[in-house]
């Protein structure tokens, strides 16, 4: 049987449309964990999600959501914060510090908007906030636009200098030849760095390249980011000879010639 893209060929569908089958295509593989106690929520959540073609398995509390996820990993973790036997912020720790399973990408779908809830949430590794009442077609667009960002990178190269290596088509960081783990967010704002070295770069800029349309990042979610990726590469973060900050201006990745 012909795969997908010799099938549009042969039919002569339009290029938009095909680019339209081959995403929908994609997400047909595509299953999200939710974990949300509201049973009335949970179903719109599942029914709009599977609707756009995801799988959806939805979890009322974090008992099983962990355990289920090592067995078959999904594309994406949508948590409440508030659910009965535990809470959203300690399974995204969990899942974090989890080697098979931290870079799938998490959103916090929650009732909780204050400031302080979505820099705990972003220190914790999430990708994006929303927060309840939401509106059904904005969780569709955000869901895709995370996971469009979680695509592996265009540019399958290695960039190595001194003891890290960054392998881009792997998604993967070894410091001091140790397999050092990362969210895919802070893989994502390191390669682009690297890629670009003794380029500055402001916030704004850092936030339109590697978060793009998501709405709860904010200049500090930086350099909540840029910490966390110096504690991985650096061996004193507190005075970076990779990650440089340049005062007043942003962020430059330098490294260091040979002596």
């Amino acid at each position: 049987m012909p795969d997908w893209d010799t099938l549009l060929a042969i039919v002569h569908i339009p290029a938009h449309r095909q680019r339209r089958v081959r995403a929908r295509n994609r997400r047909l593989s595509q299953t999200v964990f939710v974990l949300e106690d509201d049973t009335d929520i949970s179903r719109l959540v599942q029914h709009h999600l599977e609707a756009s073609g995801f799988g959806v398995r939805v979890f009322g509390t974090p008992v099983n959501l962990v355990s289920d996820a090592e067995r078959q990993p999904p594309a994406l973790f949508l948590l409440d914060i508030m659910v009965p036997g535990g809470d959203g912020l300690d399974v995204c720790r969990r899942l974090r510090n989890h080697p098979a399973l931290s870079t799938i990408p998490i959103i916090f779908l929650t009732a909780r908007a204050g400031e302080n809830e979505r820099v705990l949430g972003l220190e914790l590794g999430a990708d994006d906030y929303i927060t309840k009442p939401f509106a059904t077609r904005e969780l569709l667009a955000r869901v895709k636009a995370v996971l469009r960002r979680f695509e592996r990178p265009t540019t399958p190269s290695t960039i190595t200098f001194e003891d890290v290596a960054i392998d881009a088509s792997a998604m993967q960081l070894r410091v001091r030849g140790e397999l050092t783990t990362t969210t895919a967010t802070e893989f994502r704002l390191l390669d682009y760095l690297a890629r670009h070295p003794g380029r500055v770069f402001s916030r704004d800029h850092l936030l339109d390249a590697v978060w793009g349309d998501a709405r709860f990042v904010t200049p500090r979610s930086v350099d909540v980011y840029v910490r966390r990726i110096r504690e991985k590469i650096e061996t004193d973060p507190e005075n970076p000879r990779y990650l440089k900050t340049v005062r007043g201006a942003g962020y430059r990745f330098e490294v260091p010639r040979q002596a």
